[in-house]
């Protein structure tokens, strides 16, 4: 048995880049940044952000060319997989470990914009 499944909760690096395969399916990729927050053992409050590379084809990726955008936060839900290519230059060959999304929920507001109205109308 084995399982290759992966969640991350973040923010996009940049705007979705969009394309079309031979077959007519977009495929959508963009970055995200994920950061941890932790306290280290001297006491001293610390960060650290890794970024992630995202791919989606089909109908997934066309909701990521309506709705998505920089600094927007998400919930990606997907596999790891790792491909192979040639460089460019002829240097040899090159691997990318990426993440391929099965769902995306949208969160919170666009950008972090996580200013709340202050209004006395408030329904509840």
């Amino acid at each position: 048995m084995s399982v290759n499944k992966v969640i991350v909760i973040g923010n996009l690096g940049a705007n979705p880049e969009i394309r079309a395969l031979p077959s007519g399916q977009n495929v959508a990729n963009f970055s995200m940044a994920t950061t941890e927050r932790f306290t280290d053992r001297s006491g001293t409050r610390q960060q650290r952000t890794d970024w992630h590379r995202i791919v989606t084809f089909g109908r997934l990726a066309d909701t990521c060319e309506r709705f998505l955008s920089k600094g927007r936060q998400v919930y990606i839900e997907g596999r790891l997989t790792t491909r192979q290519y040639e460089a460019k230059d002829g240097s040899g060959k090159r691997y990318r470990t990426e993440i391929v999304a099965r769902q995306l929920r949208l969160l919170g507001n666009r950008a972090d914009s996580t200013k709340a109205e202050a209004s006395d109308d408030i329904p509840f």
